[in-house]
């Protein structure tokens, strides 16, 4: 075999240089083999408490064991009630207490009291116009406008029936009526308001 074989550089002994290339490969397979990556890829450390969560747990076991006392002292409760006729007072016949009650009372009262001050002021209170003096003004006014006006005071009493109407007569008849003598008084306003001022006189 070592007579075939080819060396990669001259040799005087291919014997040789067989066995020392085969031990030399043999070496570099052995090295290949248990060679170390320089970056290291391998997982992370495991730590157990992000897994398992031993506060968790604890929390759930005080639950349960907090339910399981609870549920166990009105299993009691519930036998003792069962046994006996039970200790428990249903009867609601307390009278109601009210902490303020006397504080409600003053108040009303000073509400009350004030509400009376307001009304009798306001029936004390007196009128600032006298509806009197108003009417005697306007029947005044009333005088002094029927004195200067134009045309009678009445003149809108006179309705005109359906035929004047249709003829229109009425309506020429009233455009073309005589004005009222400016000098010309009122004498029924006059004596009404001279009636009116004697019995105003008289109850005074």
């Amino acid at each position: 075999m070592h007579k075939s074989y080819q060396a990669t550089v001259p040799v005087s002994n291919r014997f040789l240089k067989k066995k020392w290339d085969d031990k030399y490969y043999s070496n570099h397979l052995i090295s290949v083999r248990h060679a170390q990556a320089r970056i290291d890829a391998t997982p992370p450390q495991t730590y157990l408490h992000l897994h398992m969560k031993f506060k968790k747990l604890q929390l759930e076991e005080e639950r349960t064991a907090t339910i399981e006392r609870d549920n166990r002292i009105l299993l009691e409760k519930m036998a003792h009630i069962m046994r006996t006729t039970g200790s428990v007072d249903s009867h609601n016949d307390y009278q109601l207490k009210s902490l303020n009650q006397g504080k409600r009372r003053q108040d009303l009262l000073r509400v009350s009291k004030e509400n009376e001050n307001i009304i009798k002021r306001l029936i004390a209170q007196k009128l600032d116009t006298n509806r009197d003096n108003w009417k005697d003004n306007w029947s005044k006014n009333t005088l002094y406008l029927n004195n200067i006006a134009k045309y009678d005071a009445d003149w809108y009493l006179s309705k005109p029936n359906g035929h004047q109407l249709n003829n229109g007569k009425y309506m020429s008849k009233r455009c073309q009526s005589i004005p009222r003598e400016d000098n010309k008084p009122i004498t029924n306003v006059e004596n009404k308001y001279e009636k009116e001022k004697t019995m105003k006189d008289n109850n005074d």
